[in-house]
């Protein structure tokens, strides 16, 4: 009867240890490195979705070629930062902030040529922030884990940058401006 009650004793605090291990972790991150890591998952959210509608609503091949990559890359950089971040106990959102689902939704409204414009030019935008934040975080994220996602998530942004600041010039050079 001792050695039951022994052992249930240890198994309740093995997980009472383990419930706090998980609350402390959450609480462990800096609010800097909170931010970043909620910024980082409704940004690579956007662009899926909107690499989506990219796919359906765009004119030019190369919009559509580069709504594709974005799909590809930010899934693989979402999975990557969700499973980072569930070792720490931490929870993704599952939706977008309101701006971005009405930024998503306009945009969605669009297609040809008007889509192509508009999302391109949103995409060289959204893309020199999330250079900027991510180049930010590499020196500023003081978690080793999320450090080492920014450093290796920067230099697929940076090409996404170059890439969409390209495809928009061709698109200005078709379109005669």
């Amino acid at each position: 009867m001792k050695k039951q009650l022994w052992f249930t004793l240890m198994l309740a605090v093995a997980l009472v240890a383990s419930a706090l291990t998980a609350y402390a972790a959450q609480g462990s991150l800096a609010k800097a490195d909170q931010k970043f890591v909620m910024d980082a998952a409704e940004g690579g959210m956007m662009e899926v979705q909107l690499g989506q509608l990219a796919q359906q609503n765009a004119q030019s091949q190369d919009v559509k070629n580069f709504g594709q990559r974005m799909v590809t890359d930010h899934t693989k950089a979402n999975d990557e930062l969700k499973s980072l971040v569930q070792q720490k106990g931490i929870t993704l959102p599952t939706e977008m902030k309101h701006k971005q689902k009405s930024e998503a939704d306009k945009l969605g409204k669009m297609s040809g040529a008007d889509f192509d414009r508009h999302y391109m030019k949103m995409m060289v935008k959204d893309h020199e922030k999330d250079v900027a934040e991510f180049r930010k975080a590499t020196k500023k994220v003081k978690d080793p884990d999320l450090n080492a996602f920014a450093a290796k998530t920067l230099p697929v942004l940076e090409q996404h940058l170059q890439q969409a600041k390209e495809v928009s010039k061709n698109l200005g050079t078709k379109s005669g401006k």
